[in-house]
């Protein structure tokens, strides 16, 4: 089974730093001003590698 990428809504800030370098994989709901995944099956795994990385509250993961 592949991985999955998920923000953790508890965790999350709302900087939108995830959806500034991966708009693909990333978005930020205006309403509950978080992070949401649009496309958990992911894609550019360097891309996504950078955005958890970059995350200031590390609300972004990689599941089984």
């Amino acid at each position: 089974m592949a991985k999955r990428v998920v923000v953790d809504q508890e965790t999350c800030i709302g900087c939108g730093t995830c959806a500034g370098l991966c708009p693909d994989i990333f978005e930020l709901d205006e309403t509950l001003g978080k992070s949401q995944v649009i496309r958990p099956e992911g894609g550019d795994n360097a891309c996504i590698e950078e955005a958890i990385a970059s995350c200031p509250v590390q609300a972004i993961s990689w599941e089984d």
